[in-house]
């Protein structure tokens, strides 16, 4: 006879809340300002003539509807915007790219987009092992990246990967308290293995001597056994901000600042499951970022690694010969690429190994990148968060009829700020899956794979249209923080 009590019980994680102002049908504050006003404007208008009545009843309805019609989850207004600016970058000639002998400085290629102005300072952590330092000065952020070695969840007991998601949890939440802290994200790639490494590992151990019949195994071994297997890379990048601290920083303490913080974050990290951690270096950085531009390069650039080489990469040379910025795509050297963002997080609960197969390499998908970004709220900031949404919980039920969806919001609200007191943190995420294919042809594939893998996630994710290049460098190790490039500030779009 069994009980409930012999039923194995999983941690479930959840209550995800999308960041919203109050207001009424479906508005922000802005909008459910706008609705109070127009009405009290269109009656002074009435006073002086009908004519000016009408004519600010019909402006306010042209600022109204943009904002109240939603459209997949986004305002029209912001589509309206989106697809407007796209078109002004398009008609200025900024949708494409070329370097090398059209570029300045002659034969350079730098770096496109939001990374055109950046630098890469080689420099070393505080206990002395070699790391890089990407500065992108036209937001005064400073990145650091650390080299992960996943060690994977294969025949795994429950409780040690309970133990692994205890520990990535307690990281996010020491991020809030880093003095000067923007933003991180955590990617893993998958790609084709060249079998380099296999090839050089075989050869520095292979014996003239050894019999023919030995010789042969060995060719066989080195030529067929990186056919079809995949190479797995992670990393995670650290970025600070020069203005975070109370006084402003400059450019050196800014560097010794971030470096000086590395050892305790690769040691937070190293409790979950992230295997060895330690500091990528200024060479590794240009090295992958460059591979992702040009993917036909990864097979030389393993090459010279094996054998102990310098692949000659320098930042300035990083970048792509050219590119070529789509609505839905993005060109680029020996690669065509097309970024999804999350537009829904999973709505109910989901298991620790939710993003297992999201993750996994794909026998279809040549070159993958999935970046969870990370941008964890100051304590006081924190608390003052969830109360407003349990303000905010509360307003929306009582502005309309009650369902039982908004008793749900009220309780995960109240949850949510009582785990805040007991010193929980609050970071905003999302993320972004990157492929990366041969050919245009090939991203039909592309979309009905991830249509299939963002099921397998309870995800629910969308291309990053008229973004894509700005998209793809957030995957990469960079430091890219898109809310601190747009120009609409973040309070301002979430009041809207």
């Amino acid at each position: 006879m069994s009980t409930a009590t012999d039923t194995p019980r999983y941690r479930t994680y959840g209550n995800w809340t999308r960041p919203r102002s109050p207001g009424i049908y479906g508005l922000g504050t802005v909008g459910t300002v706008l609705l109070i006003a127009v009405p009290a404007a269109m009656v002074i208008g009435f006073l002086v003539s009908v004519g000016t009545g009408i004519v600010i009843g019909l402006l306010g309805l042209a600022v109204l509807a943009p904002l109240a019609v939603k459209v997949g989850g986004r305002s029209l207004g912001e589509l309206i915007f989106v697809r407007l600016a796209f078109w002004r970058t398009q008609s200025k000639k900024e949708t494409v790219y070329q370097s090398g002998m059209l570029a300045e400085p002659y034969g350079a290629h730098r770096l496109p987009g939001l990374l055109a102005r950046s630098e890469l300072v080689a420099t070393q952590d505080g206990f002395g092992l070699p790391a890089g330092i990407v500065v992108i000065p036209q937001t005064g952020h400073y990145t650091a990246v650390l080299k992960l070695d996943p060690e994977g969840a294969s025949l795994v007991d429950r409780e040690q990967i309970d133990q692994w998601v205890a520990g990535y949890g307690a990281w996010l939440a020491q991020l809030a308290h880093e003095p000067g802290f923007s933003a991180a994200t955590v990617t893993v790639e998958t790609a084709p293995d060249p079998g380099t490494r296999l090839a050089m590992s075989v050869s520095s151990q292979r014996s003239d001597d050894a019999p023919e019949l030995a010789q042969r195994v060995l060719d066989t071994i080195t030529t067929t056994y990186p056919a079809g297997s995949a190479q797995v890379t992670a990393w995670a990048t650290l970025t600070y901000h020069s203005t975070g601290s109370r006084n402003r920083r400059g450019r050196e303490a800014m560097i010794n600042h971030v470096a000086a913080r590395l050892p305790g974050l690769a040691d937070g990290l190293r409790n979950t499951g992230a295997g060895a951690v330690r500091p990528m270096t200024a060479q590794e950085i240009a090295e992958t970022v460059k591979i992702a531009y040009d993917p036909e390069l990864a097979i030389p650039v393993e090459q010279h690694r094996a054998r102990g080489e310098s692949t000659g990469i320098t930042w300035d040379g990083a970048g792509p010969k050219a590119d070529a910025a789509a609505w839905d795509a993005y060109r680029h050297d020996s690669g065509v690429s097309r970024v999804w963002s999350m537009e829904q997080a999973p709505r109910g609960t989901v298991l620790a190994r939710v993003l297992e197969q999201l993750l996994a390499p794909h026998p279809q998908i040549p070159r993958k990148r999935v970046t969870l970004v990370y941008r964890p709220h100051a304590p006081g900031e924190a608390a003052r968060i969830v109360d407003r949404d349990v303000r905010t919980a509360h307003f929306t039920q009582n502005s309309h009829r009650q369902v039982a969806r908004d008793a749900v919001t009220i309780r995960a609200a109240e949850q949510a700020a009582r785990e805040e007191a007991e010193g929980a943190g609050v970071t905003r995420f999302t993320l972004l899956a990157t492929v990366t294919v041969d050919s245009v042809e090939d991203l039909a594939d592309a979309d009905t794979i991830m249509d299939g893998l963002e099921g397998t996630a309870r995800l629910e994710l969308r291309p990053v249209y008229g973004g894509q290049r700005a998209a793809f460098a957030v995957g990469l190790p960079t430091g890219v923080v898109l809310p601190e490039h747009v120009v609409v500030p973040t309070s301002v779009r979430e009041a809207l």
